[in-house]
Formats: C-alpha cells, sequence, structure tokens
C-alpha cells in the first residue's frame, strides 16, 4: 500500500510542478516579485496536498505562539523534503519564508528554476569566509523585506537519531543583523527518508522553541543555544531513537 501511495504522490508531484512551477518563474520578470512568492504558495500548496492526501502525512504543531510577529531566522532540523514545505506554515499569516541553500539547486528543472524565481538565499558553500558573507547580505535584505528565513544549521539532511556539526551560517547572519532566532525540531525522517522512494502515513511534530535575541552573542553562544533546545527536543519527541538520552551521536 505505501509502494500505490508513493507511486501515485510521485506522479502527482511531477504534473502539479510541471502545470505550476512555470507561473513561479514567470510571475516575477511579469507582474513583480511579489506574484512570484504568491505562485509559489500555490505551488507548495498544491504539493502539499498531494502529501497530506495521497502519502497520508499530516503535521501536528507544538508552540506556534513561540514564533515572533516579526521577521526573524529560524533554526530547524532537517530530516527530508518534507519540512521544506510544511515548516512555511508555521510562520503569521500572510507572511513569506525563503530558504538558505546551495546555489546547484537553482539549476535543476522546474524547482530549481521556481527556487530562483523567488529569490532564494543562494551561496557557493566551496567560497568559505565569503559564503557566509553571501548569506548576511542576502539575508539582511530579505529580513528587512518582511522574509522569515529558514536554515538547516547541520547543512545536509541527517537522519533519525543522528547529529552533525552545527554550522555557522545561520548564527553568523542572525548576529550580524542582530534579530531573533528560533529553534524548530521535526520528526519528518520517520515517515519520509533521505532519499527514499516509499513514504509511510502517519503524523510528524513540529516542535518550536522559545525565541531568543542573537543580538550581542557571538555566533558559538547563538549555535549552542540553539543546538542544546533542538537535540534536547528530538530526544523527547522520538525517544526510541536515543537509547541513552544524554548523549548525542554524531554522524
Amino acid at each position: 500500500m505505501n509502494l500505490i501511495r508513493s507511486t501515485l504522490f510521485m506522479a502527482y508531484a511531477l504534473i502539479w510542478s510541471i502545470l505550476s512551477a512555470p507561473l513561479v518563474i514567470i510571475a516575477g520578470p511579469l507582474l513583480g516579485g511579489a506574484w512570484a512568492y504568491r505562485f509559489g504558495r500555490l505551488w507548495r500548496l498544491g504539493t502539499q496536498w498531494g502529501v497530506e492526501h495521497l502519502l497520508g502525512i499530516r503535521p501536528k504543531v507544538i508552540g506556534l505562539e513561540n514564533m515572533p510577529k516579526e521577521a526573524c531566522v529560524i533554526l530547524a532540523k532537517h530530516q527530508s523534503a518534507w519540512e521544506t514545505m510544511t515548516l512555511q506554515d508555521c510562520v503569521p499569516d500572510g507572511a513569506y519564508c525563503v530558504f538558505v541553500l546551495k546555489k546547484e539547486l537553482l539549476k535543476v528543472p522546474f524547482v530549481g528554476w521556481g527556487l530562483a524565481a523567488m529569490k532564494m538565499i543562494s551561496i557557493d558553500r566551496k567560497a568559505g569566509k565569503e559564503a557566509l558573507d553571501q548569506v548576511v547580505t542576502q539575508g539582511r535584505e530579505r529580513l528587512q523585506q518582511g522574509f522569515y528565513v529558514i536554515i538547516f544549521p547541520e547543512g545536509t539532511r541527517v537522519a533519525p537519531g543522528q547529529t552533525k556539526r552545527y554550522k555557522a551560517g545561520g548564527a553568523y547572519l542572525a548576529t550580524h543583523v542582530g534579530c531573533k532566532v528560533v529553534p524548530i525540531a521535526h520528526d519528518a525522517g520517520e515517515l519520509w527518508p533521505r532519499q527514499a522512494f516509499i513514504k509511510k502515513p502517519g503524523t510528524v511534530t513540529i516542535s518550536i522553541g522559545p525565541a531568543f535575541d542573537a543580538t550581542g552573542l557571538s555566533e558559538a553562544e547563538v549555535n549552542q543555544r540553539a543546538e542544546a533546545w533542538i537535540e534536547a527536543e528530538m530526544r523527547r519527541i522520538s525517544p526510541h531513537r536515543y537509547p541513552n538520552p544524554d548523549a548525542i551521536q554524531a554522524a
């Protein structure tokens, strides 16, 4: 049954992307940047319809009251493609999100072209310190425009129960701009494993932690606070993945 669900969803998502992504790509140049985001939301919501009704994966959000009303930096766990869609529903109504992503993704047909049209924060991950400066330059502009900036500090999708080193990008942006930071934990990888064709139906828990102000903090302090909350919360929502809750497993 899960194979059938997953096959139907893949076919649906492909057809939906072919039909809706071009609207995102042409909306910016012809109608103005705001329309690219409006059509981008339509594209995302259509895909999420398939996630919920074909795959049977639905979210349960805890701590929504912790999300600031003003644009901020969101540091989130990254386990699958699922959260790249659904985390965007955790910001206030009418607000939009942008992600920090590697520039190579912008070359992917349809999906990448759509991301480029929505002016995601794209960086050259091989550029070292220059890449961090790219995050600050683009991130400050997006925050000033009212966009929430979502960053996956581990830099890649990580299997449930594992942790990678938290990279400096999100903390670097927050400390240089002086904004609030919100940590988010979730267990999407339980139902939507990394690079797995077959997904399982069920409920994904999204837990939003208390926001804190990065003003006056160092990058290390921001990362330490975010990581401590996220990894502790992962042990609470996925206890079966952590037989020793006091130890952090490095991947």
